[in-house]
């Protein structure tokens, strides 16, 4: 029985598509599981085998300590033997917080401030005074942004409108809103004249409310008469209560939309540190804690191990692996106040890792979800390192990976299939890299990477000149029309820079598609993110003459017992929760009501579970068709149209993105490393699509770091040299071909992909 914990045992795996299929892991191996979009890989490894750890690390609890843990539902599954508690890296963004930090992220600038506040001199108190979010810390004239913000009155009112034609450009002081309505009907300001043809006194209180002091009435008038009120100015109301105010909590607002309508200028009383000149004055050997913030890493280390004073060197002691990780992921460019939400993709992802590889628990399962995605083919060397690092420690490494190079270096490999969504769920590979004959992924390891020999020749140009956003070095470049275009760079090296702040800004008609979720949830179909669930069910009420509002489950037609959720979750007390399907509509979400209708033979329901290419041959109207060819031509036709956007895989997702922005015409396209989480067969079909837009008249100008895409390309553009400071230059320019004969980081791996 020795050897009978050498390895995870899952029988009767049935989670989402999966086919009651059985798997063993070895441990202390580097497993990857691979397999097409939607194939059930998310499924084994997230959906049954983290969650059941995670389950049952929370049974060691205490009651009341489990009651403020997340709780996991078990799995569909007969059995799920010597599991190890497991450590998730998610793809999910790191958080776009603007007060993130890659310092407070990775836990370093507690610890930052902890030595500042026991060796600083002059001394000033504690840890949480060195913070620009403490009431001391702050610096008074900024409140510890950086930024000095301010509305501007240009981005706030259309002067040309009225206020009943939205003169107020942000929404909530729009006449939709009661702010909106009381400007109307005050009886201070003609709602129906143009700001413009104000009188100047009219204007100005109506901007900036009345000289100090003095007090305006105006009346707000609700159903019961109106109240009394004073009238306190756009601007000055717009500064109270939404940039002196925390908005986080309101849910229907982001501080992104309030950023829209400012002006922003680096305060020049901390000098953007967010913190309050006695807080600046403290310093260690010459530096204050804004000057540690601002440093590279690799700077940032030397003053750590300078310090020698002992109470000052125990800290210092601590925080030194942390900033050491960073440096070995190839971060070392970045400072500890660089902002989470500005780091590229690559670069988010090196920081998610590096912040798991300073443990020194062993007989632990780690979970990495596509760790290459955003890293540039030199950088993937770093991550396999890495993986590899995390397993002499004594730890089972499962990847889920489409990159080839992870795959190769894998102790064992499970591919899931055949094909993906109702035709995956199954093992159709589970052994060493030798064994792998004919599955889709062994045929994309044999494949050998084809140079576009006879690139199109461009239309025209785009022209940016001087851009300098971020670490731009004032780049001047003409970007080739009517092309499929790529942009490479090592991480950090200035590609969304470019293309989505310079690029974009220069040609705001572009039509992007980011990196960014899609805000899914249960009650999100396929049907409605693509916008035909409406016209699917106008149809029904003009052949039944019933509302259209029957024919949704989350209006008239919800099954009254679930409330259109299609399952029930009992309130279990002291138990794990159980999620079951409802009794009363099977599952179906509808009333007997909304399923007693019909259109064509099919009652809704049965509308619903009929795949992207089925419903392509059942509808004839023209916006649902044209909706249905989008997915089909990015590969999704085998989901249903009632298929939930949150059982999704990243893939699917990513290509779902796509799909609802082709239904939009356009010239330009801006695509941010649009292979992620794709199979090499998924990124055939996505290539191909590409390449019709181009034909149809469109540019096309994706970010990416997949050789076979640049391969592919008419052009390709490289940033570099490096990433953060050593970046923001464009280093080649040319076709594919061309890149062959340059000495570029991308270059080299393009001339040994062909060689191969």
């Amino acid at each position: 029985m020795a050897n009978a914990k050498d390895e995870i045992i899952l029988k009767g795996l049935k989670e989402n598509n999966l086919k009651n299929i059985d798997l063993t892991i070895p441990k202390e191996k580097i497993v990857v599981f691979t397999g097409l979009s939607g194939s059930g890989k998310s499924s084994v490894v997230f959906d049954t085998l983290a969650t059941e750890s995670r389950r049952q690390m929370t049974m060691n609890y205490p009651l009341y300590v489990r009651n403020q843990m997340p709780r996991y539902e078990r799995p569909q599954a007969d059995l799920m033997q010597n599991l190890s508690p497991v450590v998730v890296v998610e793809q999910k963004p790191i958080g776009s917080s603007t007060r993130s930090t890659v310092g407070t992220y990775m836990d370093i600038h507690p610890l930052i401030r902890l030595l500042f506040s026991r060796i600083g001199q002059p001394a000033i108190g504690s840890a949480t005074d060195f913070s620009s979010q403490s009431s001391f810390g702050r610096c008074p004239e900024c409140k510890g942004f950086g930024q000095v913000v301010a509305p501007d009155v240009n981005k706030l009112v259309d002067f040309t409108k009225s206020l009943r034609e939205r003169a107020v450009q942000f929404k909530p002081l729009s006449p939709t809103g009661w702010q909106g309505h009381w400007m109307m009907t005050c009886g201070l300001f003609d709602p129906d004249l143009p700001l413009k043809d104000y009188p100047e006194e009219t204007l100005e209180l109506f901007l900036y409310g009345p000289p100090e002091g003095e007090r305006v009435n105006a009346p707000f008038h609700t159903k019961d008469g109106p109240h009394k009120a004073d009238w306190d100015g756009l601007l000055p109301r717009f500064t109270r209560v939404y940039i002196n105010r925390d908005i986080s909590k309101l849910k229907t607002l982001t501080e992104e939309d309030v950023l829209a309508m400012t002006t922003q200028a680096p305060c020049k009383t901390c000098q953007g540190s967010g913190l309050n000149p006695e807080v600046l004055a403290s310093k260690i050997n010459g530096l204050n804690i804004a000057d540690y913030d601002q440093l590279e890493l690799p700077e940032l280390l030397r003053e750590l191990e300078a310090i020698q004073e002992p109470m000052g060197k125990s800290i210092a002691r601590q925080a030194i692996p942390y900033v050491t990780q960073l440096i070995d992921m190839g971060l070392g460019y970045l400072s500890l106040s660089r902002k989470m939400a500005t780091l590229s993709g690559g670069e988010g992802q090196r920081v998610k890792i590096a912040r798991h590889l300073g443990s020194s628990l062993n007989n632990m399962t780690y979970i990495f979800d596509e760790p290459s995605a955003g890293l540039h083919p030199s950088e993937g060397e770093l991550l396999i390192h890495m993986l590899q690092r995390i397993k002499q420690q004594h730890n089972t490494v499962i990847v889920i990976e489409h990159n080839l190079a992870v795959i190769q270096m894998a102790d064992e490999i499970i591919e899931l299939g055949p094909g993906a969504g109702a035709n995956g769920g199954e093992v159709i590979y589970a052994g060493p890299l030798a064994g792998m004959t004919e599955s889709p992924t062994a045929l994309a390891l044999q494949h050998k990477l084809r140079v576009n020999g006879h690139p199109r020749e461009r239309t025209g140009s785009y022209s940016i000149q001087g851009a300098s956003t971020n670490n731009l070095r004032n780049v001047d470049i003409r970007i080739p029309k009517g092309v499929f275009v790529s942009v490479c760079g090592v991480s950090g090296s200035g590609k969304s820079s470019l293309i989505l702040d310079a690029f974009k800004s220069r040609y705001p008609e572009s039509i992007t598609v980011g990196q960014g979720g899609i805000g899914t949830s249960s009650r999100s179909t396929m049907a409605t993110y693509m916008g035909i669930m409406e016209d699917i069910r106008h149809t029904f009420a003009k052949a039944t003459g019933q509302p259209a509002g029957l024919f949704s489950f989350n209006s008239l037609g919800a099954c009254p017992v679930c409330k259109g959720k299609g399952v029930l979750t009992p309130e279990v007390a002291f138990a794990d929760p159980v999620t079951i399907p409802c009794e009363a509509c099977g599952g179906t979400r509808y009333s007997d009501e909304a399923l007693s209708y019909r259109y064509e033979g099919k009652n809704i329901i049965e509308i619903l579970a009929l795949t992207i290419d089925e419903a392509g041959d059942y509808f004839t109207q023209p916006k649902i068709l044209n909706r249905v060819k989008t997915l089909r031509d990015v590969g999704l036709g085998y989901l249903t149209l009632g298929q939930t956007t949150s059982s999704l895989s990243g893939g699917e997702i990513q290509r779902l993105k796509l799909a609802s922005q082709l239904q939009k015409e356009g010239q330009i396209y801006l695509l941010d490393e649009p292979s992620s989480g794709l199979h090499a067969d998924d990124r055939e079909k996505l290539l191909d699509v590409f390449q019709k837009l181009v034909e149809r008249g469109n540019t096309v100008i994706i970010i990416e770091h997949n050789l076979d895409l640049l391969a592919a390309s008419d052009w390709i553009i490289e940033m570099g040299p490096g990433g953060g400071k050593q970046g923001g230059s464009v280093m080649f320019e040319g076709t594919p071909a061309d890149m062959l004969k340059a000495d570029t980081a991308t270059a080299r791996w393009l001339r040994e992909a062909v060689e191969a």
